[in-house]
């Protein structure tokens, strides 16, 4: 546990017109110093009214003094909780008070979070979801985040670092008795447990990024040549009449966006113009547009039609999806072309197909009722953790045991970077100052 020896004070609450506030007070001198400006002693498990005073006596507020004893408090000190009105003057008097007559400390964004990690009431990912809840963008991403605060992603991370572990300790065991007549690498067993790691961590991984896209959002860009079906298809996922549809091409000629929700995932989709050469000033301002935000899309949608001439997509780092529209025109059957998920068969007209489009967009299948909030840091911890468990098979194959325990210790070691059990100070820092004032 952490020994904090200064008290902090903040609005836990934004300042408004109305409404309640809250000022947090957390440390060793908190329920001192609140029962001080209230003008009686806090006391555990009730609500007292009080008049809350300046130094010089007089009432600045009146409202609800509440107190929670160490270690039962979100941040595992003493705290106190002074609830007034919410006007933004009555709170900045009350914190002035607490933190220049009272010589509290005002605290840092993150800073109530970061003590309740130290102290150990909170791991590293469940913290950052107290700000993926409080930022999240739809009712489907809060939900995810509550779930992520209740422990359910650092559980599932835990038992995949317990298995790793295990089967580390089974290697490890072999490699300290090589004089011991049986090849305990050749045991079958070793290549199992390798095996229901790796599809744990496949699931896991999944399920993360469908994470990460509830949390951050997606960002895809309709992209291909004139008359292709973009407009059509934008209107189609929007299910409004956003873009003019014309037989005309290059009617589209800047960019144009939309909003959605797709399976609770919040997705901006952009609307681009046709990808063709032109000596129109307009028309070549457009596609020099396209061509930017195809660079900072998540999914690149290269749409394409029979009728029309369709153009290469360049080498970008988006997921490129060939999306092969006017199905109905061209006799092929809608959905995925081989099972691959890199190339669909669709009708933005009659919308044949646009399901299966949405579910791989919104990664509806790494989703369901176990959902949790994720974030980008914790989807490359993932990556890389897998990269590692991969080399450990390949060793394991090979008879190298000492080679695939250390990249299983390297696989829990970015595990451990997850949930906070190896972090170091930079990290930290980086993620609380993020946070709320207050939280």
């Amino acid at each position: 546990m952490s020994v904090q020896t200064e008290t902090i004070a903040a609005i836990a609450t934004p300042p408004g017109q109305g409404g309640v506030g809250i000022i947090r007070i957390s440390g060793p001198r908190a329920l001192a110093v609140a029962g001080t400006v209230a003008g009686r002693a806090p006391q555990v498990g009730r609500a007292l009214y009080s008049r809350f005073r300046d130094a010089q006596g007089e009432v600045i507020d009146d409202g609800l003094l509440l107190a929670f004893r160490a270690p039962a408090s979100f941040t595992g000190e003493d705290v106190a909780e002074l609830q007034v009105h919410g006007g933004p003057q009555v709170l900045s008097c009350l914190l002035r008070v607490l933190c220049q007559e009272q010589g509290l400390r005002q605290a840092r964004p993150g800073e109530f979070s970061e003590r309740a990690f130290h102290n150990g009431k909170l791991d590293l990912a469940q913290a950052e979801a107290i700000a993926d809840l409080i930022g999240a963008g739809s009712e489907q991403a809060a939900r995810a985040a509550r779930r992520s605060l209740t422990g359910v992603f650092s559980t599932r991370c835990q038992a995949l670092h317990e298995q790793l572990a295990d089967l580390r300790m089974r290697l490890e065991a072999a490699i300290d008795f090589p004089e011991e007549e049986i090849d305990f690498l050749s045991d079958p067993d070793l290549r199992d447990r390798w095996q229901s790691l790796h599809v744990e961590h496949s699931a896991l991984l999944a399920e993360t990024r469908h994470g990460v896209r509830l949390n951050q959002g997606l960002c895809v860009v309709l992209a291909g040549a004139p008359n292709a079906g973009k407009s059509s298809l934008i209107n189609k996922l929007s299910q409004r009449d956003l873009a003019i549809v014309t037989a005309v091409p290059g009617t589209t000629r800047d960019l144009l966006q939309a909003q959605l929700s797709l399976h609770g995932v919040p997705v901006t989709v952009i609307d681009t113009a046709g990808l063709r050469e032109s000596d129109d000033p307009v028309e070549q301002e457009g596609v020099r547009r396209a061509r930017e935000a195809m660079q900072q899309a998540d999914y690149l949608l290269h749409v394409q039609a029979p009728d029309v001439a369709n153009e290469a997509m360049p080498d970008i780092a988006a997921r490129v999806i060939a999306v092969h529209n006017k199905c109905d025109l061209s006799g092929e059957t809608a959905g995925w072309v081989d099972g691959s998920r890199r190339a669909i068969h669709l009708s933005a007209r009659t919308g044949e197909g646009i399901p299966a489009l949405v579910a791989e967009l919104a990664g509806a299948d790494g989703g369901g009722n176990g959902e949790f909030s994720a974030r980008q840091r914790h989807l490359d911890a993932l990556q890389r953790c897998g990269d590692h468990l991969r080399r450990a098979g390949e060793q394991l194959q090979i008879g190298a045991g000492d080679l695939a325990a250390e990249e299983l210790r390297l696989a829990q070691r970015e595990l451990g970077e997850i949930t906070g059990q190896l972090h170091s100070d930079e990290l930290l820092g980086r993620i609380f100052s993020r946070f709320c004032i207050g939280k």
